[in-house]
């Protein structure tokens, strides 16, 4: 091929003109910014036009097995009453007469919430709770609270008429030394109430506080296995208001008509009690002003009396008498220290002044480890020549030596 021009006349020793490359319409950089802006454009619109509620939430796919369920569980679960909400739970209560009160234990300080129901604690026109069956109805009379105890007509007074021992058992006590053990603070906490109720033997003594969601059902078990049941009162401790023993406490800063008022409410609580017995009221009881209307008050309503044994100087036991009102004291508390060992002690202190003196009393809670070992000390006390008597039998031997 014969050579151009341009090849002549190119200098020698020079590289001839480079060969022309293939150049692309647009740059990498216009690529990218491309690619870039469409991916842009494609999220913009999802985001746009997307109407998925849950679009960025979290997702959790699980197998749900479908079971049939018959058409009578179907509608039970449809007519269900839903649970209320605090607050409206707090309306129910208040519509159906109930109110949650703090109780606070007078020896440990603990506190505790409950549910009372039953009549309103400050009108007179609230319903009374239910009368326990057994509970002879011409023994009430009624009060602006309800059914309260009273001395029928031909003179038979609750004191008897709901005493657990029999003549017999009288008859032998008053030749042998004889212990009644008194369980109080039942009626808040059903399972220690039951726990006293089946566990212990039917000479053992109840006493219950007015302020159970409904006392007078457990009154009605504890008769069911003959257990005689005292009241208990709520009374001003000397460090009241700190401690406080609930709705309604007597107070010695109320006058005779105020506390009779409040007394007649706790009385309406439940009925089929023999008697009484203090709540707290260290203070209530060694102040004769306010303890002399009351005594006069339960002693004309054919009731007892039973002294916790808390305070030193109280005047109960003088009132008592003037009144002729059967009456005891306790001796001391058998679970003051709640231990097995201490209660073990306190049980043969017990024992030792029953052989003494033919008569003693003590009171205790319902823990377990104090019905555990009372249990266990009372299988053996008859054979010990001791007797297991119900709290009435130890007044009335009491008043009778």
């Amino acid at each position: 091929m014969a050579d151009t021009t341009d090849d002549l006349s190119t200098p020698l020793g020079q590289n001839s003109a480079p060969k022309r490359r293939l150049r692309l319409p647009v740059t990498l950089p216009q690529v990218a910014g491309f690619l870039l802006g469409s991916i842009l454009v494609v999220f913009l619109g999802f985001v746009f036009f997307n109407h998925d509620p849950l679009g960025g939430e979290p997702v959790a796919r699980v197998a749900i097995q479908q079971t049939s369920v018959s058409d009578d569980k179907a509608a039970a679960i449809r007519s269900a009453p839903k649970q209320p909400d605090s607050a409206a739970a707090v309306a129910a209560q208040s519509a159906t007469g109930q109110k949650t009160i703090t109780i606070i234990d007078g020896s440990s300080g603990s506190r505790q919430d409950v549910v009372v129901s039953g009549p309103d604690f400050n009108t007179a026109d609230a319903g009374s709770p239910a009368v326990a069956t057994g509970v002879g109805q011409h023994l009430l009379e009624k009060s602006r609270y309800g059914m309260i105890p009273a001395i029928a007509a031909d003179g038979l007074k609750p004191f008897k008429a709901y005493a657990m021992g029999t003549e017999a058992d009288r008859a032998k006590a008053a030749k042998t030394p004889v212990v009644a053990i008194v369980v109080s603070g039942l009626g808040v906490g059903a399972t220690k109430t039951t726990d006293a109720i089946m566990k212990l033997p039917a000479a053992v003594t109840l006493a219950f506080t007015p302020y159970g969601s409904d006392p007078g059902k457990m009154v009605e078990q504890a008769h069911a296995q003959r257990h005689e049941v005292l009241l208990q009162v709520p009374m001003e401790p000397y460090d009241y208001p700190d401690n406080d023993p609930g709705p309604q406490t007597l107070l010695t800063t109320l006058g005779a008509e105020q506390n009779i008022d409040r007394l007649h409410w706790q009385l309406s609580r439940f009925q089929g009690y023999v008697g009484l017995t203090n709540f707290m009221g260290a203070r209530f009881v060694t102040a004769a002003t306010v303890m002399q209307p009351f005594i006069r008050e339960a002693a004309g309503r054919g009731l007892g009396y039973l002294d916790d044994g808390t305070a030193p100087t109280s005047v109960v036991g003088q009132l008592a008498e003037r009144q002729a009102m059967p009456f005891a004291k306790a001796d001391l508390t058998i679970d003051a220290v709640p231990t097995s060992v201490e209660i073990d002690k306190a049980l043969a202190r017990l024992e030792e002044l029953a052989m003494k003196r033919g008569i003693a009393v003590g009171m205790t809670s319902a823990l377990p480890v104090s019905i555990d070992r009372i249990g266990a000390w009372i299988k053996g006390l008859e054979s010990r020549g001791v007797m297991l008597v119900p709290l009435t039998t130890a007044m009335l031997k009491s008043k009778s030596s």
